[in-house]
């Protein structure tokens, strides 16, 4: 994944904020996923708005992080829902 990329949430994959966790379930495969709190904040702004770049563009302006090391967790974090079939490009 890179900055460029745009994903979209599959129809089949719902997400629940749970005790400061969020929960996301994929009907399709029947399997769930638990994110912590870094994951649930960038899968809201996945949800809002599926362009990586505003994701990233959102997250560098609200918290005081290393914009590459921000790049690639936001990159990194994208490939592994991918690779899990929770988002699509």
């Amino acid at each position: 994944m890179r900055l460029t990329d745009t994903i979209i949430i599959p129809d089949t994959v719902f997400a629940q904020e749970v005790d400061q966790e969020m929960v996301i379930l994929d009907t399709a495969s029947e399997e769930y996923f638990g994110l912590d709190a870094t994951g649930a904040v960038t899968w809201q702004y996945l949800n809002e708005n599926g362009s990586l770049q505003q994701v990233f563009d959102t997250m560098f302006e609200k918290y005081e992080v290393d914009a590459k090391q921000l790049e690639a967790d936001i990159c990194r974090f994208t490939q592994e829902l991918f690779d899990a079939g929770l988002v699509q490009k």
